[in-house]
């Protein structure tokens, strides 16, 4: 019997195949995904806070003083603690995300010894970016009274990072901010799939919007120094290097990882000691190779 000849080979669809790094940090990203829909609903409350400090006065003596005026002892006033040790760290989170997302971030950060770590959470009704960056700096002025900081430090997935530098470029934020660490920000916008711009924030994320616009513009003087950690396996991030610093008066620093996607850089270890690192960065005048100008760097997570 005379055999047939084999059948040619079906055509490869186009498109560049999928490389075992990319294999692998989507992996990694479904399984973020699922410990975070599991962690998510301990997130939707507000973080408590201890409560303001209200020490006395000390009680004088006598009934009145040489002005005739009462000096019995005064009704308890609220001070604010004495500053101690770091900054406190604020960590921000993403487009419709809660403070559940920083939960290995905060366990990383209180291991090394930061003592007041605050999870912020902004509603996920939030329409526009310079509102909660308003919001943002109410809760600054209040984390500032209540631990006796003069300054914080602010940690922001995503959307959090837009919202923390907005507030610190075009709010005046840079007197309150130290140093402000975004991870997979677009800073530069990003082009986010057709569909997804219904909601107004989204679309403010998008290059060209107004928001982004605004923060191109100059911004001379800026204080606050910033760290952007830029993955290449960013799925959300289009183009991947949209998540990085490029502007001329910011004192910037644009760390690029490797081997993860967006969801897992607040989780990973790897990512979790370089925030670390930056945010115990001596100040500039401590260190005199302290960075002046936009620069990059790498870390690796894969």
């Amino acid at each position: 019997m005379k055999l047939l000849p084999p059948l040619p080979p079906l055509p490869r669809p186009p498109g560049p195949r999928m490389s075992s790094a990319l294999l692998g940090a989507t992996a990694l990203e479904l399984a973020v995904l699922v410990g975070h829909l599991i962690a998510y609903p301990f997130g939707l409350t507000p973080e408590r806070r201890p409560p303001h400090p209200r020490p006395t006065r000390p009680a004088h003596t006598g009934d009145d003083g040489p002005d005739g005026g009462d000096t019995t002892p005064h009704a308890a006033t609220a001070l604010p603690l004495a500053a101690d040790g770091a900054p406190p760290v604020v960590l921000l989170h993403g487009f419709i995300d809660n403070r559940s997302a920083f939960v290995v971030l905060r366990r990383a950060l209180t291991r090394h010894g930061r003592r007041h770590l605050e999870s912020l959470n902004y509603s996920p009704l939030t329409r526009d970016i310079r509102a909660a960056a308003e919001l943002l700096g109410l809760h600054v002025e209040e984390i500032r009274a209540r631990t006796g900081h003069s300054q914080v430090d602010i940690v922001g997935h995503s959307l959090g990072g837009l919202i923390a530098r907005y507030y610190v470029q075009r709010l005046g934020g840079d007197r309150r901010v130290r140093t402000l660490v975004t991870l997979g920000t677009p800073h530069g916008g990003t082009a986010v799939a057709p569909g997804a711009g219904i909601h107004p924030i989204v679309r403010q994320m998008r290059g060209g919007s107004s928001v982004i616009e605004e923060l191109r513009s100059p911004a001379p003087g800026c204080r606050t120094r910033f760290v952007s950690f830029w993955s290449e396996l960013d799925q959300v991030m289009v183009p991947v290097e949209t998540a990085c610093v490029d502007h001329p008066d910011l004192d910037a620093v644009n760390v690029r990882v490797t081997g993860i996607g967006h969801l897992a850089l607040p989780v990973h270890p790897t990512v979790a000691a370089a925030i670390l690192e930056a945010l115990d960065a001596p100040e500039a005048g401590e260190d005199t190779a302290t960075a002046t100008g936009s620069t990059t760097g790498a870390t690796s997570a894969a």
